[in-house]
């Protein structure tokens, strides 16, 4: 079977950022420049969501024919769609109360997003898969 490595890489992305925001989850806002918490439990709960999609995308890159399904394409493409675009539509609403460099590393996110949702949707139509 052959599986793309766009998996991989968006899985190692997602679960580097979860397991910073789950151990240290008030410093990674605050280094970021992005939105202040209250608590650490909103920054953690998103890093352990995280880390459960960074499995799901290894268990669906690593998988035996028979085994256990994780998130294929398809899904990561709609979580990186939805992420970036709800992103991009806080930042161009201008209601965000950050310093000049959390908007800039979140329009970088923004980007990157929508660049891994635009190669998997590419490595999808190449192998011909369209309804998976």
């Amino acid at each position: 079977m052959n599986r793309p490595k766009v998996l991989l890489v968006d899985g190692l992305i997602n679960f580097i950022l979860g397991v910073l925001l789950l151990t240290f989850p008030m410093r990674v806002v605050q280094f970021l420049g992005m939105p202040e918490a209250q608590t650490r439990f909103y920054p953690s709960i998103f890093g352990a969501v995280l880390i459960g999609i960074a499995f799901a995308l290894s268990i669906e890159y690593f998988r035996k024919p028979s085994g256990i399904v994780g998130l294929g394409l398809g899904g990561a493409v709609s979580i990186n769609l939805c992420a970036g675009l709800t992103l991009g539509v806080w930042l161009l609403s201008g209601q965000l109360d950050i310093p000049s460099r959390g908007k800039v590393i979140l329009w970088t996110l923004v980007a990157v997003l929508i660049i891994i949702s635009g190669i998997e949707l590419a490595v999808h139509r190449k192998k011909g898969n369209l309804n998976s």
